[in-house]
């Protein structure tokens, strides 16, 4: 129904302008949308989990399962399952149906990131810490790990050719950034020297490596189609490329040759880019910077910058993209809040009155003949009775449009009505291994006291002079009358 309030020029904009929200449960350090787009999933500080319903702005769930700050998050293609990454080195695959743990696979050293596969979610890769990139297996008991080469793949000639410091060079890369295609049958690595390889899941081969920067690559970010790459580098550009159909058995990697279509960059005042995401469509590229509080948006038609979003007095992190609405969340490095951009959406009241008319200075009103006059209660009653038999449907939930197709049988969060009596931890003190309580009433409310009121001016000039404040003999503060 309130679809129908807006503007139908307002609902063709594909870019969202100003702050229209915030989310708080804890300190979130990571953030991802479903696929759906109707949750998102927050990381915290803390380790615990927590999924927002983005259409109330609510916590429909926590997860707790790690110890130590949550690094990434990768949804299921059905939304059913959430997998988390953690400092603690471990990875969490979540069955959100009831919030139990599925499966919990540990490693040896730090993780940076985690990738559910597309088609199969008992498969991920990761990439670790000063160490090789993983794919892991979780069908049985047992999770399996496959390690992939992160060296980059050389013609014949340059191996033939090849020197023994640049062997060793290319022995000493590790993967930063992992990333399944759609298909799920071929992954993108970038290096920790700048090398973006593609690597067959099937064989676990590099099939094909280009290098576009002696840095390193930070993050990696697939459009939904698979066919188009953003790249953040820590040389403080931002590029965008274009991928052809990796799964098209004509195409020949010896062959291939990659070009950057974009790079992105602040060349006046030479800010590095914390975090990048495409848009739906991947017209856009977003990007939030470092010391700085604006996320850059940039064209990819032009490769032109249309627009900076501002409204926030802390740096931003993580910056994701909504799966189909021009709606953008970012995570606050201070204060840890979920802020979120979107578009203002003015009523158009006409839609439910048709004879409504907004005006923009005042109209002379003309009274009809009829219009104030003294209607017989029987035809009231009628009326009145007549618009009660309609029927409202206010169960049927449209089916929302996007890019993503989805499995029959579609799976839907259960909701729950209790989040363990509280939707912020802000109230809930740790004291132990396991084991919460709640905040005193008056805690962080010392303003309250009455050692710190003071009534007026004159009053604080007598406490700076003569001092207003007396210990009683229980140690406690009063404050002296005047």
């Amino acid at each position: 129904m309130n679809l129908s309030l807006v503007d139908p020029f307002v609902l063709a904009q594909d870019c969202p302008e100003v702050i229209t929200g915030r989310l708080r449960s804890g300190h979130s350090t990571s953030i991802r949308f479903s696929h759906r787009g109707d949750l998102l999933a927050s990381g915290r500080h803390d380790g615990v989990a927590v999924i927002f319903d983005i259409e109330t702005n609510g916590v429909a769930r926590k997860l707790r399962g790690h110890t130590r700050q949550v690094q990434s998050l990768s949804w299921s293609t059905n939304d059913r399952y959430l997998l988390s990454a953690g400092q603690d080195w471990k990875c969490v695959l979540w069955d959100l149906k009831d919030g139990s743990r599925v499966r919990t696979v540990r490693f040896e050293t730090a993780i940076f990131i985690a990738e559910l596969h597309p088609k199969n979610n008992m498969v991920f890769v990761a990439a670790l810490f000063e160490d090789q990139p993983v794919l892991v297996d979780m069908s049985a008991d047992v999770p399996i790990k496959h390690t992939l080469p992160s060296a980059p793949r050389r013609s014949q000639i340059e191996r033939e050719n090849a020197s023994e410091k640049q062997a060793a060079q290319d022995a000493k890369q590790t993967s930063t950034v992992t990333v399944f295609t759609p298909s799920g049958d071929h992954i993108i690595a970038g290096t920790n020297k700048g090398w973006l390889n593609i690597i067959s899941t099937a064989t676990r081969q590099v099939q094909y490596s280009t290098r576009f920067t002696n840095n390193i690559i930070v993050f990696v970010r697939l459009t939904p189609s698979g066919r188009d790459v953003v790249i953040n580098s820590s040389d403080r550009i931002v590029r965008t490329l274009h991928l052809p159909d990796l799964s098209d058995p004509k195409l020949d990697f010896d062959t291939l040759q990659l070009e950057v279509e974009h790079k992105f960059q602040d060349l006046v005042n030479r800010l590095s880019w914390n975090h990048v995401s495409f848009s739906p469509s991947g017209e856009y590229v977003t990007a939030s910077t470092w010391m700085n509080h604006h996320i850059y948006v940039w064209e990819r038609g032009q490769g032109s910058l249309v627009k900076i979003l501002e409204g926030t007095k802390e740096e931003l992190s993580v910056v994701e993209w909504h799966p189909f609405r021009p709606f953008v969340a970012a995570i606050g490095v201070d204060s840890g809040r979920v802020w979120l951009w979107s578009i203002l959406q003015p009523q158009r009241w006409s839609a439910l009155a048709p004879d409504f008319v907004e005006v923009e200075e005042n109209v002379e009103y003309i009274e009809r003949e009829d219009e104030f006059d003294i209607q017989p209660l029987e035809e009231i009653h009628k009326r009145r009775l007549d618009q009660e038999d309609e029927e409202v449907d206010v169960l049927t939930v449209e089916p929302v449009k996007s890019a993503t197709e989805y499995e029959a049988g579609d799976f839907r969060m259960p909701v729950l009505l209790d989040i363990e009596a509280s939707d912020s931890e802000d109230e809930v003190v740790a004291i132990g291994a396991g084991q919460f309580r709640r905040k005193s009433p008056g805690t962080g409310r010392e303003w309250m006291n009455d050692d710190e009121l003071v009534a007026s001016g004159d009053e604080a000039r007598k406490a700076l002079t003569n001092g207003t404040t007396a210990t009683t003999q229980n140690g406690t503060k009063r404050r002296r009358g005047g």
